[in-house]
C-alpha cells in the first residue's frame, strides 16, 4: 500500500521499504522500458508542472516545457545515477533548469526587440525616392506572393501584413514552429527567385 510522506516539502511515495518507486522506474526507463516511462510520468508530471508554472506563470509555455523535460528524461535516463540522488530530485532539477532557461531566453529576446525598436525609432528618415522605390517593390512583392503555394503564402502574409511572430503564426495555423519556419524560409526563397526573374 503506497502512502505519501512529505520530507522537506518533497512528496516521496514510500512502499514500506523506504525506496521511492520513481528511482526504480527511472532505472528501467534507462533500459528503454516505455511502461516504466509512462509510470514515471504519472508519478512526477504534476509536481514538475507545478514547479515549472511557478517559474513561467504562462500555462501554455509551462506545458511546452513539461514536454521538453520528459523528452529529456527519456533521452538522458542513462545518465541518471541513483548514488548521486533520487530520480524525483533529478527530474525536478531538470524542470527548474529548463524553466529558468525559458525565462532567460524570453528576456534576451525582449531585449533584442527593444534595441531593434530603438534603432528604428532613431534611424534617419527614408529619402522620398527610396520610399517610392519601396512602394513599387512592395506592389511587385504582393503580386509575387500570390504565386506562392497557400502553405507558404499564409504564414508570410501573417508575418508581414499581420505583424505576427513565428510562434504566434504556429499557434494560429496549428502547425509546429519548425514547420512554420521552414515554410516561411522556402516561401521567401521562391519569392526572391520570382521577383528576380520579373526584373
Amino acid at each position: 500500500m503506497l502512502r505519501e510522506m512529505v520530507i522537506d516539502g518533497c512528496d516521496i511515495p514510500e512502499d514500506g521499504t523506504g525506496v521511492d518507486p520513481a528511482d526504480g522506474a527511472l532505472v528501467r526507463v534507462a533500459e528503454g522500458d516505455q511502461r516504466a516511462f509512462a509510470s514515471l510520468y504519472d508519478m512526477l508530471s504534476a509536481r514538475a508542472f507545478g514547479l515549472i508554472k511557478r517559474v513561467l506563470v504562462d500555462h501554455a509555455q509551462s506545458e511546452e516545457v513539461l514536454q521538453e523535460v520528459f523528452l529529456e528524461v527519456w533521452q538522458r535516463a542513462t545518465s541518471y545515477s541513483p548514488e548521486r540522488g533520487s530520480a524525483r530530485t533529478w527530474v525536478l532539477t531538470m524542470a527548474h533548469r529548463r524553466s529558468v532557461d525559458r525565462v532567460r531566453a524570453a528576456q534576451a529576446s525582449a531585449g533584442r526587440d527593444m534595441r531593434a525598436g530603438l534603432r528604428e525609432l532613431y534611424a534617419a528618415p527614408v529619402p522620398v525616392e527610396e520610399h517610392v522605390e519601396l512602394l513599387v517593390d512592395g506592389t511587385e512583392a504582393a503580386e509575387a506572393l500570390q504565386l506562392l503555394p497557400e502553405v507558404q503564402r499564409e504564414p508570410l502574409m501573417l508575418a508581414y501584413f499581420g505583424g505576427y511572430t513565428q510562434q504566434e503564426i504556429a499557434v494560429l495555423l496549428g502547425a509546429p514552429l519548425g514547420t512554420i519556419k521552414t515554410r516561411m524560409r522556402d516561401g521567401l526563397s521562391r519569392l526572391r527567385v520570382t521577383m528576380e526573374g520579373a526584373s
